[in-house]
């Protein structure tokens, strides 16, 4: 959660693994084991940028494996156009810096009754399985790992997986000719069989619109779709009890704006899809742009780390 002091840790290592991709590890900076973790966690990363003294908190998965606290690791996609988290790990990090990180949190935990396991990743989302797959070798769990990416720019660890899995491990490039069939994938599966999805949106309401079609039960497909927040139009929010106003810049959360405020709000993942931060909202339209609230909690609840203000009207905030 937000309001518990950061863990110091030191860069210890960086690797490039694309020309968009780099691994980042850390270490405690006072040599102590870290907090111990389990397959599927993440961390927030705080990222200092500048002189302005802002700083972002940024989650990333876990890709180290959960059974050694010696270290972390994460891996990066630069994102051009994203706040300047990214950029700031690909451009300013060296090894040696000293960095805060949240303790890890896991909203993407494998289903401990799952007698098969079906990994699909796009992209960056990857990360998250590196974990679950040394976690599942560990337990001697049945799993096959599928990666939608583009050749030797978003296909880190490819070769590792290849080497490593086998024919566990299988490899899509829709530009290369070889697209991945969500239908055919998941079709004439036995019961007991999970699948889980990390990825782009559009990957992830494939795999669930394929589940339904093939007559899978919602409980048996499992997603993580973190997003940073996105930049939007400047606004004001005034907080009733507290009889303040924030003023939110437009690359800057809403969450970030409290916290800068000293108004602290528990959080987790910071992209809108764990509900840890959703408060309530007295006045004012809303652009909701969360994974987690109803039709229904959308009427009076909002998610501040990426919902934002939909018109000139500043918002209400019941803290």
């Amino acid at each position: 959660m937000s309001t518990s002091s950061p863990l110091n840790v030191t860069v210890a290592a960086i690797r490039p693994l694309t020309p968009l991709v780099r691994e980042f590890t850390f270490t405690a900076t006072d040599g102590s084991l870290l907090p111990r973790f389990s397959a599927g966690s993440h961390i927030q990363v705080h990222l200092p940028l500048g002189d302005s003294g802002r700083v972002l908190r940024n989650a990333y998965s876990l890709v180290s494996d959960p059974g050694d606290g010696s270290h972390y690791r994460i891996a990066v996609r630069r994102q051009e156009d994203s706040r300047g988290g990214s950029r700031f790990l690909h451009e300013q990090v060296q090894p040696g810096d000293r960095l805060g990180i949240g303790a890890p949190a896991n909203l993407f935990a494998p289903h401990s009754r799952a007698r098969h396991h079906i990994l699909v990743a796009g992209g960056i989302g990857i990360t998250p399985f590196m974990a679950y797959v040394q976690e599942f070798e560990r337990r001697g769990d049945s799993f096959e790992l599928h990666h939608a990416c583009r050749t030797g720019l978003t296909d880190a660890y490819l070769k590792h997986l290849q080497q490593h899995l086998g024919d566990r491990f299988h490899s899509y490039d829709a530009e290369h000719g070889k697209p991945l069939r969500l239908e055919q994938l998941l079709h004439d599966r036995p019961l007991g069989t999970h699948v889980y999805c990390c990825g782009p949106q559009r990957l992830i309401d494939g795999v669930r619109d394929a589940a339904r079609q093939q007559g899978w039960a919602d409980t048996r497909v499992h997603f993580e779709a973190f997003a940073a927040p996105e930049p939007g139009v400047p606004f004001t929010a005034h907080l009733a009890r507290s009889q303040c106003t924030v003023q939110v810049a437009s690359d800057q959360s809403l969450l970030e704006a409290l916290e800068a405020g000293g108004i602290g709000v528990p959080n987790l993942c910071r992209g809108g899809v764990c509900g840890q931060c959703a408060t309530r909202f007295l006045d004012g339209a809303v652009e909701h742009r969360d994974h987690f609230l109803s039709s229904e909690e959308r009427t009076h609840l909002l998610m501040p780390c990426v919902s934002r203000c939909g018109s000139d009207r500043p918002l209400l905030l019941d803290l």
